[in-house]
């Protein structure tokens, strides 16, 4: 339609062209329509712009040529597994070397005491330091060599980095103690690893190595380095031939004897990381520099389109240094010359820690993650208010799922500005793993907190990760394709009813991320790794159709009913876990019962609200009392069970409400925040018994 017949239709005047249009029309007008255009302008240019994906969506992974079934991450060099990023970093001395570079001294590792800020020591300082501790070793006996293990038996602080640096600056082997393990664990592995220094933070942890020499439990022990005061330990050290040491004597023995760096080689072992397990003895994971530096250069390759770090990046570290998880982020952060900031040590100060430092990088384990989106949510403790929180939830959920990441729209200042400051308000990426994540958490949370939220998937048997979400792909309820450091199968688990044929089967994993073997352990390592190299996790998994990797039994834990169905108790706990009032859930079934039963433990902060809209009143310890209430929560779950799937043996038909919390200090829970099952199974005997004989069938 020409201008003129525009402007008829409107019924305005004619004009021989626009610009006679414009000269009609008075000031204020063209200021209106100035003012506009400037403002369209502005929007235009200004507007935010999805992220361009490194691949195609849809087919995210792609089978290897004559590979039975074997697939490949479609980035990085076609079926050609990747095993470093960096020409110069190929061992973990080579890292941080690489990041103490490009940094140019910048600060490294940073502590703070309460209410102060962070003090920091540069990329030079923790690098002299452990070359002087490495040297100190070295001159009281210690052999710069992969066959010399020393144990670190510490809480996350910088002299832990110190220590480990220390050990790869002459080529020598980490081997973490945890701090929960008990003390039979503990005297397993110092055995196991021939560990003759244990380099500790705590008196307390000094006095337990000193007990299980002086009770010979564990003879090969005869140096023990305190990064804490010493106060007496040295006499008693002595009576049972134990040379007790503070950290600073060592460094100095090392500064007045300097020795040149003995860098290690990829294939040397790097540490030995015994995984804490849920029963029996620890396996010790043989790790060696490759294997950790193709898994971090993966993880690299996936992301290196969308986000690249960098010198300004500052990570929080909370999560256990024993555990290859915190472990891998960190080796990403040093490798670019970026920051480490600890947190106190009490994870209750972590926000407080995080308001400080302001991070840039947050690993995170699901069980936070829930927590965090609970506590959003019970703060919306009106109709209103989580009506209105939903709705700006779901207009963020639709810009993330058409690949915009912001944290400035409109819905960011009206509703999620407090929960992104909690954080430190600078969070950049967040990588959630170590257990399977809720699709309605992951998916509020990338909208919430506006930033990249990235899912994984692996074990310390292939260091940590073995597949990733891929950029760009926002979607939940899978754990993303095949790092490019690894290739993945499925192979038929028939007594579950899995079959490759169908896209089911027990998750394997080969490349050059994959360890060597447990530490003198040939039989179990048997069973871990074939003769191919091909690691069997024991997870059930399923493709899709995009090429992602969906995680959906368990083949560790499962076990037998009575009437012979199998169950795996992991799948039905992470359906129960999303019921509201419920914050942590332990379900129990025998071979010599017909059903479940479950021990719960409600969220002190969520559920006496959901318990008053429900009609209950009373503080926590009551309502977890209040037999009503008990079966309301039970109902809650088994709803949440028949939405998941869940077939009418899987359901619990009782359970017990149980007030405290199980942790890691009360041995319910390993370092890495799973159930410690057998020992859950002793602890609520009783209870167990109970519930059983309290249901008829």
């Amino acid at each position: 339609m020409q201008a003129q017949e525009i402007l008829r239709s409107l019924r305005l005047p004619e004009f021989e062209d626009f610009s006679q249009f414009f000269r009609s029309l008075p000031a204020t007008a063209l200021v209106g329509i100035g003012a506009f255009a400037a403002v369209f302008a502005y929007w235009f240019a200004s507007r935010p712009k999805a992220m361009k994906p490194p691949c195609n969506l849809l087919r995210q992974s792609e089978e290897v040529e004559n590979g039975d079934g074997a697939r490949h991450s479609v980035l990085g060099d076609g079926p050609r597994l990747l095993t470093h990023y960096y020409d110069d970093a190929r061992t973990m001395y080579e890292v941080f070397k690489r990041g103490q570079q490009i940094s140019e001294n910048e600060p490294c590792l940073g502590t703070r005491k309460p209410k102060q800020p962070y003090q920091w020591l540069s990329y030079k300082e923790v690098s002299d330091r452990a070359e002087w501790l490495g040297s100190g070793l070295l001159q009281q006996g210690c052999k710069a060599s992969p066959e010399q293990f020393i144990g670190v038996f510490a809480q996350n602080r910088p002299e832990w980095i110190i220590s480990e640096l220390a050990c790869y600056t002459y080529s020598m082997v980490v081997v973490p103690l945890y701090d929960t393990l008990g003390q039979g664990a503990i005297r397993y592995i110092i055995n196991t690893a021939d560990i003759s220094t244990v380099i500790c933070d705590k008196v307390e942890k000094a006095v337990l190595l000193l007990e299980n020499v002086e009770k010979g439990e564990t003879p090969g022990l005869n140096r023990i380095i305190l990064m804490d005061p010493l106060e007496d330990l040295q006499d008693r050290g002595r009576k049972c031939g134990v040379q007790v040491q503070s950290l600073q004597e060592v460094e100095e023995c090392g500064q007045a004897h300097r020795q040149e760096p003995v860098p290690p080689r990829p294939e040397d072992l790097s540490i030995v990381c015994f995984t804490s397990g849920t029963t029996g003895n620890p396996k010790g994971a043989m790790l060696t520099h490759g294997n950790v530096v193709a898994d971090f250069s993966g993880f690299l390759k996936v992301t290196e389109s969308l986000w690249s770090p960098t010198c300004e990046d500052v990570h929080i570290c909370y999560l256990p240094l024993a555990h290859m998880f915190e472990r891998m982020v960190q080796s990403v952060v040093y490798c670019h010359g970026g920051r480490i900031g600890f947190f106190q040590g009490d994870i209750r100060l972590l926000s407080d820690d995080m308001k400080i430092l302001r991070p840039t990088i947050f690993p995170v384990v699901p069980r936070l993650l829930n927590r965090m989106y609970d506590k959003v949510f019970s703060q919306a403790d009106t109709p209103v208010k989580r009506w209105l929180l939903e709705f700006a939830a779901k207009r963020k959920e639709a810009e993330v799922q058409s690949g915009i990441i912001r944290n400035d729209s409109l819905w960011d200042k009206l509703f999620f500005k407090k929960i992104q400051a909690s954080l430190g308000g600078r969070v950049r990426m967040i990588v959630t793993g170590a257990a399977p994540a809720s699709p309605t958490v992951l998916a509020f949370l990338r909208a919430a907190l506006g930033c990249q939220v990235y899912e994984g998937y692996g074990q310390t048997e292939c260091t940590a990760g073995c597949t990733f979400t891929t950029p760009g792909d926002w979607t939940s309820g899978h754990v993303g394709a095949p790092l490019p450091c690894n290739y993945i199968k499925l192979v038929d688990t028939q007594e579950m009813n899995y079959f490759a044929s169908k896209g089911e089967g027990e998750i394997c994993v080969k490349g050059p991320n994959v360890f060597k073997g447990y530490l003198k352990d040939p039989e179990r390592t048997a069973e871990a790794l074939d003769e191919e190299g091909w690691l069997y996790t024991g997870d059930i998994g399923k493709w899709l159709p995009n090429g992602t990797l969906q995680i959906i039994d368990r083949k560790k834990h499962i076990f037998k009913l009575a009437q012979g169905e199998y169950i795996a108790p992991e799948k039905i706990e992470n359906i129960y876990i999303r019921s509201e009032p419920v914050a942590q859930i332990y379900v129990h079934g025998d071979s010599l019962q017909a059903f479940l039963v479950g021990i719960v433990v409600p969220d002190a902060e969520v559920m006496p609200a959901w318990a008053k809209r429900k009609g209950f009143d009373g503080s926590y310890i009551q309502l977890c009392t209040n037999t009503d209430l008990k079966q309301a929560i039970m109902e809650d779950m088994v709803r949440l069970g028949k939405e998941g799937g869940l077939h009418s043996f899987e359901q619990v038909k009782a359970v017990y409400i149980h007030s405290d919390m199980f942790s890691i200090q009360n041995g319910l829970l390993t370092p890495t925040l799973k159930a410690k099952r057998w020992e859950m199974k002793e602890y609520f005997r009783n209870q167990i018994e109970e519930l059983y004989a309290s249901v008829s069938l």
